[in-house]
């Protein structure tokens, strides 16, 4: 396939997001590694607009030819003008997942505040409300998800690709699939880097509105690995309110800040417990320690999920309570942090990548 044909695939792929919002892209040549288009948009003169095609196009054209060095825009007068990626949109140059239209890490800075469970909720909170979600169980040492879902069968491998499994209408990936339950990962960090690769690229993942990232406590081989490899579109972190999980959730933090990942806002885990008989509210590990940290660090405070033994009752019986028990406070809980989480990556994720995904309103 000749490059030109290979540029007007990729156009292809966004010009239905590109016309729904009321602009389009043309193209006009490709001459020493450069791509000239003709862009229109639904409001001429209007940056913001020009803008989010610009974004659009050059990502999209990367993707297909990476050696691409610059999409230039052609006039209506003739004249040229770049459109190398803006400094705001730091990954808008790598490789997106086919098909997969945004991307949420969850992390930790430390293991035991219960970040599989969030994982997990929130993905099936976010695939309740109307969207094509996919979980990818990055946790190498720990898998929770097999367990936590309930599926343990090894899925299939019918040609190139692995078909993750299906359960709950989520699409699921985890290194908990191909090894015994009890069998240790002893691996050192270049063999944990290849996984969370292999998972990324080499499984079938289809079409998806989202995929949830359920990464490792730490800052280490895996959380580089996958903004290393893939544009990661927002970070949610996950902490209790003990002064220890807090001091780990500000580096867990700053990792993201330092590798430019843009994080979503901070979740505080085991916030509170309420007596099954008296309905009195206990602060088992202090409290408010994760809105004062969001407040400090100047991101979003996403919720307070509460230590409930419903939550862990469910997720050990392999049904989640957003699924066991949908209409419980626990599930409404959960709920109310998806709808953060999804209000957030609307505030930051340019339109038409976004414009893509099948039912955004429901989250709203």
């Amino acid at each position: 396939m000749s490059i030109k044909s290979k540029i007007e695939q990729a156009l292809s792929t966004i010009r239905p997001a590109l016309q729904a919002d009321g602009g389009d892209v043309e193209l006009v040549d490709v001459k020493d590694n450069k791509v000239y288009v003709r862009l229109k948009g639904h409001c001429q003169g209007c940056p913001s607009a020009t803008q989010t095609l610009k974004h659009g196009v050059t990502a999209a054209v990367r993707k297909e030819v990476p050696e691409i060095s610059e999409v230039v825009e052609v006039l209506p007068d003739g004249s040229l003008r770049s459109t190398k990626t803006a400094p705001d949109d730091p990954w808008a140059e790598q490789n997106r997942l086919p098909d997969v239209k945004l991307i949420i890490a969850v992390a930790s800075g430390k293991g035991g505040v219960g970040k599989s469970t969030i994982a997990v909720n929130l993905a099936l909170a976010l695939k309740e409300a109307g969207l094509a979600v996919g979980l990818l169980d990055a946790d190498i040492y720990g898998p929770s998800a097999p367990t936590m879902l309930g599926v343990r069968s090894v899925p299939d491998t019918p040609g190139l690709k692995i078909l993750p499994a299906e359960v709950f209408g989520l699409k699921v990936i985890s290194i908990g699939y191909f090894v015994p339950a009890d069998s240790p990962m002893i691996w050192r960090g270049p063999m944990v880097m290849k996984a969370v690769e292999q998972f990324l690229h080499d499984v079938d993942w289809g079409r998806l509105d989202c995929l949830v990232v359920d990464l490792p406590p730490g800052t280490g081989d895996a959380q580089l690995t996958l903004v290393q490899k893939v544009p990661v579109d927002g970070a949610v972190i996950v902490t209790t309110p003990s002064d220890v999980a807090l001091i780990d959730a500000r580096r867990g933090l700053q990792m993201f800040n330092q590798v430019k990942v843009r994080v979503l806002g901070i979740v505080e885990n085991m916030s509170y417990f309420i007596c099954p008989h008296c309905s009195q509210r206990t602060n088992i590990f202090s409290s408010g320690g994760g809105a004062l940290t969001a407040d400090r660090l100047d991101v979003e405070f996403l919720g307070e999920i509460p230590l409930d033994p419903l939550i862990r009752e469910t997720g050990d019986n392999g049904y989640p309570v957003v699924i066991a028990e949908p209409d419980s406070p626990q599930a409404l809980v959960f709920k109310a942090f998806a709808r953060k989480v999804w209000a957030k990556m609307i505030e930051f994720i340019p339109q038409w990548n976004l414009s893509a995904c099948s039912k955004l309103g429901a989250v709203r």
